[in-house]
């Protein structure tokens, strides 16, 4: 093992047993150093990597503290490794996300507010009057994202995200197929807004499910080539 892996697990291991907890300051670099047998460079090079991963916050001039630990910020780091994957392994997270978007619906159906309501079938107007693909994209995961904050947990929101992140990266509605794929992906989303509006979760859970089998199929069957503009993470 490393200078640096032996700081980084050490460093993990004191928050993970609670004897740096949230929000805490760290302690000195030379105790740590000390206590961790590495030195001062191998120490910063594992609070860099523990702050890429949400856990630490070096604050200039105060020290280091860990963060608030707050799930749905720790999930969000997995796009450091999410937007690595190829196009054969996104197609196997879709297995995963097409069980957590028909769940997010369901509860989203069960607690939608009006405004919830209003701001999803907006979005749907926007998406059918646009013809951008890159704006449609945007309003397509702001669509699927009002329905995920609705659903009341962060967590499976901003794991979601990481998720659609890595799924926009292959643009379909650039394609030549893409008019007639907007045109089905539209009619698919005022099915699932309408079956929220109607707070109907079975119905809402099975067109989430749908919609999303509906983009894996695209997906496997037309390779869309990957998008290199780095603005959806």
């Amino acid at each position: 093992m490393s200078a640096v892996d032996k700081a980084f697990h050490g460093l993990r291991h004191m928050i993970a047993t609670g004897r740096l907890g949230p929000g805490e300051r760290m302690p000195p670099e030379a105790d740590l150093c000390e206590e961790l047998g590495v030195s001062r460079g191998s120490l910063r090079e594992a609070v860099r990597m523990l702050a890429a991963l949400g856990v630490a916050e070096p604050r200039h001039g105060s020290g280091t503290y860990v963060s608030q630990l707050r799930p749905e910020d720790l999930i969000g780091s997995l796009s450091l490794t999410l937007q690595l994957l190829p196009l054969p392994g996104l197609l196997e997270v879709y297995e995963i996300r097409r069980v957590l978007e028909a769940h997010v619906a369901g509860k989203a159906a069960a607690r939608a507010t009006p405004e919830t309501v209003g701001t999803l079938f907006s979005l749907i107007a926007s998406m059918e009057a646009t013809e951008d693909p890159t704006e449609a994209s945007e309003l397509d995961h702001r669509f699927h994202a009002e329905i995920a904050r609705a659903a009341g947990n962060p967590t499976l929101a901003s794991l979601l995200a990481v998720f659609r992140a890595r799924s926009r990266k292959y643009q379909v509605f650039t394609l030549p197929e893409g008019p007639e794929l907007r045109r089905k992906s539209d009619a698919d989303h005022r099915v699932l807004a309408t079956a929220i509006a109607d707070r109907d979760p079975g119905a809402a859970a099975g067109a989430a499910e749908a919609h999303v089998a509906q983009t894996e199929r695209w997906l496997r069957t037309l390779m869309p080539p990957v998008e290199e503009d780095d603005t959806t993470v």
